[in-house]
Order: structure tokens, then sequence, then C-alpha cells
């Protein structure tokens, strides 16, 4: 069986997010120290039917190792095709299950978190993939904790991915229903982890270097995923590790280190030309700007500004202001 080395040891883990997780951004938490990463997710019915289109999701440059594709979809002959196809095209560390997403358009049609509801097909997913690809590729899978309170199934979950061949096993410690509110239940996430005999890797609400140390200290899951966090604050990796490793809490960033690292990520991003021109990148990465500027003392007035920012020379012009 294929050794998965990043499982050996406590891991932090870049979460798969639509229209986030790009080959640029996954680079740069890379840098900042994120142990493994995942791309955004793909459908699988994309993959059969406009490959040309969809393999633009699944760029793996150098230096973005290990990482794994995210999978979604519904007919388990259709999930194994497409991971065949990812698999010899691009040669990802691993392919990931996605059973956990809560988007209505996934879930309507039925894939992400709706495969929560119909446990025996989820298995029959795992079980149609893990059988094409053997030892070409391992699987893993994301999950949440049910599709309701009233339906909390993730240690069946587990024990039948388990039983399916899947090597590892993320869990947000959310229902769908709840999507990203309320408190992720991490109690809820170590009781599956010790019930299994495959690394459990907890998600949700990991927001500080002190959340990734706690649970490094409790000891049950086998690494941390962060999500939503490392969308404004990246350098969560780094300040993770160091605390991890000295006892010390580092400092954040100051503001003109976080200025420098947004104008890397839409420089890298313009210039691998992952949203088109100039004009179309910027508005793409608006979002991204907005959330690297917040918190950053003299921003809040320029905020419309730079919700409408349409180029590189603006956006630097809006960022000497603020450091200003």
């Amino acid at each position: 069986m294929q050794a998965l080395p990043w499982l050996d040891r406590f891991s932090l883990y870049l979460a798969p997010m639509a229209g986030v997780t790009d080959a640029v951004f996954r680079v740069l938490c890379r840098e900042q120290g994120a142990d493994v990463t995942e791309t955004e997710f793909v459908s699988a019915e994309g993959v059969l039917q406009a490959w040309g289109r969809t393999k633009r999701y699944v760029q793996l440059p150098g230096g973005d190792r290990p990482v794994g594709v995210q999978l979604f979809g519904t007919h388990p002959k259709h999930m194994a095709q497409a991971a065949r196809i990812i698999v010899d095209a691009v040669h990802p560390d691993f392919i990931d299950i996605n059973s956990g997403c809560p988007v209505p358009k996934v879930v309507g049609r039925n894939g992400g978190a709706a495969l929560l509801r119909e446990l025996p097909l989820l298995e029959e997913v795992a079980r149609a993939i893990v059988s094409e690809l053997r030892s070409d590729c391992p699987v893993s899978a994301k999950i949440r904790l049910g599709w309701s309170a009233q339906h909390i199934c993730a240690l069946e979950a587990c024990q039948r991915l388990e039983d399916a061949g899947i090597r590892a096993i993320t869990i947000h410690g959310r229902t769908r229903t709840q999507q990203y509110g309320g408190k992720a239940d991490w109690e809820a996430i170590h009781h599956c982890a010790s019930c299994v005999n495959i690394p459990i890797i907890g998600n949700g609400d990991i927001t500080t270097p002190q959340d990734v140390l706690r649970e490094r200290d409790v000891g049950v899951v086998a690494g941390v995923m962060i999500g939503r966090a490392a969308m404004h604050s990246p350098w969560l990796f780094c300040r993770s590790k160091q605390l991890l490793a000295t006892g010390k809490l580092p400092p954040e960033p100051c503001a003109a280190d976080r200025v420098r690292f947004m104008l890397k990520h839409v420089q890298l991003t313009l210039t691998q030309g992952l949203y088109g021109d100039e004009a179309c990148t910027l508005r793409a990465m608006r979002t991204r700007i907005l959330a690297y500027a917040k918190g950053i003392p003299g921003s809040k007035k320029l905020r419309p500004s730079l919700a409408r920012v349409s180029s590189m020379e603006e956006l630097r012009t809006l960022t000497e202001q603020m450091l200003d």
C-alpha cells in the first residue's frame, strides 16, 4: 500500500474552497507553512464532458506537494472514470471525495453533503474510485457531522468509508443545515477519530495558532484543516508552526507585510493568467484584496475604492495611501 508520509505526523491542511484555492493561492499558503493543500472542487461530469475547460481547476504547479484534487458527483462509475482521467493527467498525491460541501448548487445535484443522506451511495462511490485507482493514487474523503442535528451520521459514514478503502477522512464539525453558522463540534470529531483505524483530520473554527496547538496537544486528530481563516490570514499557517515548534506565539504580520502579500498574490495571479486580462483579474481578486486589507489602520475609508479597483497601478496607489 502506498505510503502517505504526511499522515504520520500532525499536519496543517489548506481546505479546498471554490474560487479560492487556485494554483497561486495554494503555493502561497505552502510558502506560509501549509503541509497539504487541495484544489477547488471539480465536477466529475465536468471532467467527463468538458475536460478541456475543467482541467484548469487542477493545475498542479511545482512546489505544491503533497496536493489532492477534490472531486464531487453522485454517480459511482462516473466518479471513478473522472478520477482516472485526473490521475493519469496531473498525478495528484490523492483524490478527495467531496461529501461535505453545503452549497445549494452542489447539494441540489445530490453532490457534496447530500451524500450524507444516502450513506450506501457514498460508500458505493468510494468503493468505485478506490477500485479504479488501486495503488495508483490513494483516496480520501471530506464529510460533515450529518445532514442536520436530527440526522448525525459521521461515525457511520467514517466506518463505511474505512471499509471501502478510504485512507483518511476530514470531518467538518457542523451539519449541512448549519452551513457555517454556530460552532464546530470538536467533541464529535474526536469521538469519530477514536472509533476508526484511519487518520481523521479536523475542520471547523480553526482561526488562531492556539486552536491548532489545542488540537495537537489533545492528540486525537491527525491534523487540522484551515479554510475561511486562510482566506484573510494565510500567515496563520506559519504562525501556528512557530507556536507548535517553540511554544511562543509570534506576532501578527505588520501592515506593510500584509500589503506586500496582497500585491504578490494579485501580481502572481495576473502573471499566471488564471482569470484573463488585468481588468478581469483585478475584478476576480477584489474580495481577496478586501479581506487582506481588513483591520489595517486607515483601510476602512479606502474600502469603496478597493472594491472597484481595476488595475495594478491603481491598487499600488491605494495601498500606498493605506500605509501612509
